[in-house]
Parts: C-alpha cells; sequence; structure tokens
C-alpha cells in the first residue's frame, strides 16, 4: 500500500487537472470526486488512472442534426472526449489543435479506430451547425460535436469529474462558460477512461507519444 501523502499528492494532482476553468481565473467545482491515479511520476499533462472512468451514458444531436449515442456510437474505439465551447479564447481551441495534429498524422487505418468527441458547455450559441462549421478548422473535420440540453452535458461531465457552469454575461455583454479542461481518454478494450489529459497543458507530441499504446488498449 502508498503512503498517505503520495495518495494525497495524487488526488491533488487530479483535482487540478479535472477542476481548471477555460476563459477564467476559477475553477468549476464538480459534485463527484475525482477518482485517484497512485501514478505520482505521471508527467502533469497527463494522469493514468488506477481506478477508471465509466464513459457517460449520453446521447446528444451532432452536426447533421441526428441522435449521438456516446457509448453506442463509440464503443470499441479509442475515445478522446472534451467538454467545451466554441467562444473559448484559449484552451478549447488549442487542444482541439492539438488533437487534430496528433490525428492528422496516423495512418488511415489507425484514424478509423480513433474518436475525438467534443461537447459543448455552451448549446444556447453552439448549436450543431456552429459545431459543424467551428470543428473542421479548430481540430479535424473527422471529429465529432454534440449539442444538447445542458443539465444532461453537466450530470454527463460531473460523471467524469469535470465541473462546469451554466454561461454567464458580464456587463460588456461578453459571456463566458467556465468548464474543466480535463480531456479523457477511454480504452478500446473495455471503453472506460483509464487516462486525462490537461487540455490547456497536452501538446499534440503529448498525444502522439501515446497514441500507439492506447489503440491497442494498453496504458502509456
Amino acid at each position: 500500500m502508498r503512503k498517505p501523502t503520495v495518495l494525497a499528492a495524487a488526488l491533488t494532482a487530479v483535482a487540478a487537472l479535472t477542476l481548471s476553468a477555460c476563459g477564467s481565473g476559477a475553477g468549476a467545482e464538480s459534485k463527484d470526486t475525482p477518482l485517484i491515479s497512485t501514478d505520482a511520476t505521471a508527467p502533469a499533462v497527463r494522469r493514468v488512472l488506477d481506478q477508471p472512468f465509466t464513459k457517460p451514458d449520453l446521447v446528444l444531436t451532432d452536426t447533421h442534426g441526428k441522435a449521438f449515442d456516446l457509448r453506442k456510437e463509440t464503443k470499441g474505439r479509442l475515445t478522446y472526449l472534451y467538454f467545451g465551447y466554441t467562444h473559448c479564447p484559449d484552451a478549447c481551441p488549442l487542444t482541439m489543435s492539438n488533437l487534430g495534429l496528433a490525428y492528422k498524422d496516423l495512418p488511415k487505418a489507425d484514424q478509423d479506430k480513433v474518436r475525438v468527441v467534443f461537447v459543448t458547455t455552451d448549446p444556447e450559441r453552439d448549436t450543431p451547425k456552429e459545431l459543424g462549421k467551428w470543428l473542421p478548422s479548430a481540430g479535424h473535420a473527422d471529429f465529432i460535436g454534440l449539442s444538447g440540453d445542458f443539465a444532461t452535458v453537466q450530470a454527463a461531465a460531473r460523471s467524469v469529474a469535470v465541473g462546469m457552469e451554466p454561461a454567464t454575461k458580464d456587463a460588456k455583454g461578453k459571456v463566458t462558460a467556465t468548464h474543466g479542461k480535463t480531456v479523457l481518454a477511454f480504452s478500446p478494450k473495455d471503453d472506460k477512461g483509464h487516462v486525462l489529459y490537461h487540455g490547456g497543458e497536452a501538446t499534440a507530441e503529448d498525444y502522439a507519444k501515446d497514441l500507439p499504446k492506447l489503440l491497442k488498449g494498453q496504458r502509456p
């Protein structure tokens, strides 16, 4: 058994990854306790979890206006899940760009084994049509954009320890959608989330380096 100090440090690291906020100095708190990673030697941009997350049971609308069942449509494929919004000034476009670069360099056969899913935290502005315009330029044309009821999205995010709050407008009319920056990677082997990345810090190289093992259902 690892020492309590190691466990405490690991929990702090995971919490820092999952509860950062986009376009804001404050984090969006989650009502769920993040699962603990005892891999205290892992890079700060990535955490491997001892107890994996269950993929959210989520059905939303894709960029073609059709219902998309997350579990059904991504079953048996390496799946990256990210909650964000298209008007985000920093982390969201950077995260999609880095994932897009890593994805683009994969052979076509491996691309077919990967799903990158972007779920909006600002559904009022991020309609399926808007997501369909934004995702190809922000990341890749193959990426999946989903929009739907905010409460449904928030519950799904909280089930994997990603906090978020409804979009707010300040006195100058600026809208901010506060959310965590975590990118969750779900294994094709058991469809569970074994790895999470800090979307604001992980580079395209970080994702690319882990892809060969993740595609085989192995831990990086």
